[in-house]
């Protein structure tokens, strides 16, 4: 039987209400309520018909009682985005800036990011947001945060590839993880910074150097390449983009990104020639973005929309949400190599298991395409432990 629910925070926007099972909510018209009621099936979710793999930059309204009871948003977490005045960050704090979840954004930058947290700061919603800015500053942003968000670094321009970044990001990442460390150790990590591939075992490098690494809560943001197949998949066969689920193995560049469409959701067939079109499209899409920018900047505002669902996601695991899943690159025993993007369902304490069954049954086309990214992926792991470790024994020699 539904229940009818209201909501008393006007934070909700229109078209990004997460859709409890089964529930009868007040339909909202910009910000205000609408007094129609309109009511949301089961199969009505951000991600698709498997409502396990419901995700977005939307609120998962949970109700504090019984059917009937009236549900108010609860803001209890607090978020530092690192590198907040960016392309990414900017769009970003805004984005997280609407979650109810969220009691305090905390904005970092080495410069500008005052004004960004004064923009922010207008928008009627919950999140009291604070601005930080320098590394005299950085501690302070840091403490009691229970979620860190790293988008800090240069973007990719025409012709640079995710490697042409490496030795200005991984610095960036390594200074970064290190306050991290010393601040708030037990905080769940999003590492956007390119090359992922790379930054994220910087980040790990660090964090045992530091004596507090906990793979469970270190996460490489892989969620744009789902949310590219997710949108490039719905077009190309013409379905419901709500009902569509992709999952994306690997890593996030170029050939190590390797969307599953085999196992896409709802069930779809395609030709060969669909397979490799979309794997390609899908794995280039950063470019593809690059070049329409002619010069002016890479894939910010779809990163941004990509990273805030995550971070929602992680949000809901630590508020207790029991059905929280994503694409992540982490730490990995799925096979040989060290670090490895697949699906995970997240909890209170991070990454609670990780879905496997996702590599079993693939076709021929994706076996092939994981055995030809595992040396491309190996080495940009590799590059990142050898730095953190070249780092660390300069520093020891010093």
């Amino acid at each position: 039987m539904a229940s009818t629910v209201t909501f008393t925070s006007v934070s909700t926007q229109a078209g990004l209400i997460q859709k409890p099972r089964n529930t009868s909510v007040t339909s909202y018209s910009g910000l205000k309520a609408s007094p129609s009621s309109v009511s949301f099936g089961s199969e009505s979710s951000f991600l698709g018909r498997n409502a396990s793999l419901r995700a977005s930059v939307a609120p998962r309204i949970v109700p504090k009682a019984a059917s009937g009871s009236q549900i108010s948003p609860q803001a209890s977490y607090k978020v530092a985005v690192l590198g907040a005045a960016g392309g990414i960050g900017q769009p970003l704090g805004l984005l997280i800036k609407m979650s109810p979840l969220v009691s305090e954004l905390h904005l970092y930058d080495i410069a500008n990011v005052k004004g960004v947290a004064a923009d922010l700061s207008h928008c009627n919603t919950p999140a009291q947001v604070l601005d930080f800015t320098g590394p005299s500053e950085l501690a302070n942003c840091l403490k009691g945060v229970d979620v860190v968000v790293i988008p800090a670094g240069v973007p990719r321009k025409p012709g640079m590839t995710r490697d042409d970044l490496f030795n200005i990001n991984a610095s960036i990442v390594k200074s970064l993880v290190e306050a991290v460390a010393d601040n708030c150790p037990d905080a769940f990590i999003h590492i956007i910074s390119n090359p992922v591939n790379s930054t994220v075992p910087i980040a790990a490098e660090v964090l045992k150097q530091k004596g507090v690494y906990n793979p469970k809560k270190l996460f490489g943001v892989t969620t744009l390449d789902v949310v590219r197949a997710n949108t490039f998949v719905a077009q190309k066969k013409n379905l419901k983009l709500i009902d569509v689920d992709v999952p994306v193995v690997g890593g996030h560049a170029g050939i190590t990104i390797l969307p599953l469409l085999s196992k896409t959701r709802p069930s779809v067939t395609f030709t060969d020639e669909e397979t490799v079109e979309l794997t390609k499209r899908i794995q280039n899409a950063g470019t593809e973005v690059v070049e329409a920018k002619a010069g002016t900047g890479s894939a910010t505002l779809s990163m941004a929309y990509a990273a805030a669902r995550f971070v929602e996601s992680s949000l809901r695991a630590l508020a207790g949400d029991p059905d929280v899943y994503e694409c992540t690159f982490i730490q990995s025993e799925v096979n040989d190599l060290p670090f490895f993007a697949s699906r995970v369902k997240l909890g209170k304490n991070g990454v609670e298991s990780v879905v496997s069954a996702d590599l079993e049954g693939v076709t021929e086309y994706e076996a092939k395409a994981l055995e030809a990214l595992k040396a491309e992926l190996k080495g940009s792991i590799e590059k990142g432990i050898a730095f953190a470790n070249k780092q660390q024994e300069a520093a020891a020699s010093v």
